[in-house]
């Protein structure tokens, strides 16, 4: 079966409940320990701007842009997870637009943005040429995008993580890097959410598109953008104090940000 990003789109909305409920009961552990902490600190100056969260999820990494002072319109393809996010809105307003919208589509006319942000999103889109073309085509002339995602060289089809005696990671085993999968479908929950708060909760089944390193920062410079800066992150001793479990992050780099602007 070939998955689009409309079949990629409604796997995720029925992935959306039990991500929500786990993510916001803190265990999604690599997000709050150290990966959106290092993606906001890479952030410009974003203070009065008009900004597109591309791919926002239940939004809560949205809400943390629209803390550094932007006006933020926040789109997803997962209706389930829109509605989360427009709950919680509701609940606590910062001042931000949900809207069910996919990425290779999106609703809005040419130069409307300021900037882009897309946290963890780009990858699980099958089109990613034309979510990029989408992207530059929203954001007015010096506009910038800034995305994160699994990093390419360590984030292969065959991947083992290989532990000492006292469980600490001392080597990710990584193969198969040119491998496409092409929507193959990866069943996975949050390892360190315990047995009582996964209880009847399924695990969330995600459509998996990879690319190398050379294609993502290919597909950058062929949407038109200009590649400003990129980033590593790596969980500081202090985050480690806090969630220990992130251990293995500091062997290999687990994500890739880049952020490119618009020239013209």
């Amino acid at each position: 079966m070939t998955i689009d990003h409309r079949e990629a789109g409604r796997l995720w909305d029925e992935n959306a409940e039990a991500w929500t409920r786990l993510s916001r009961a803190g265990y999604d552990i690599y997000r709050d320990s150290f990966n959106t902490p290092a993606f906001l600190q890479m952030l410009p100056d974003i203070e009065g701007l008009r900004g597109i969260d591309i791919g926002c999820g239940e939004g809560w990494n949205t809400r943390q842009v629209a803390a550094m002072g932007a006006r933020i319109t926040a789109i997803d393809v997962a209706r389930r997870f829109i509605g989360f996010a427009v709950e919680e809105e509701r609940e606590s307003p910062v001042g931000i637009d949900y809207a069910v919208a996919n990425a290779v589509e999106l609703p809005f006319d040419d130069a409307t943005f300021d900037f882009a942000t897309a946290f963890m999103s780009m990858m699980d889109i099958p089109d990613k040429p034309d979510a990029l073309r989408e992207a530059y085509r929203v954001l007015k002339p010096g506009g910038f995008l800034q995305f994160s995602i699994c990093h390419p060289c360590f984030d292969t089809p065959h991947r083992v993580n290989l532990r000492n005696e006292q469980g600490q990671t001392y080597a990710i085993e990584v193969g198969q890097y040119f491998r496409q999968m092409n929507g193959e479908i990866l069943e996975w929950i949050f390892t360190d959410a315990p047995d009582d708060a996964k209880e009847g909760l399924p695990p969330f089944r995600v459509a998996r598109f990879n690319s190398t390193m050379s294609e993502w920062l290919n597909l950058v410079i062929e949407a038109g953008f200009a590649i400003e800066r990129t980033a590593e992150p790596c969980p500081s001793g202090e985050a480690l104090e806090r969630w220990p479990a992130a251990q293995d992050a500091t062997v290999v780099a687990y994500f890739f940000h880049l952020r490119a602007r618009r020239q013209t």
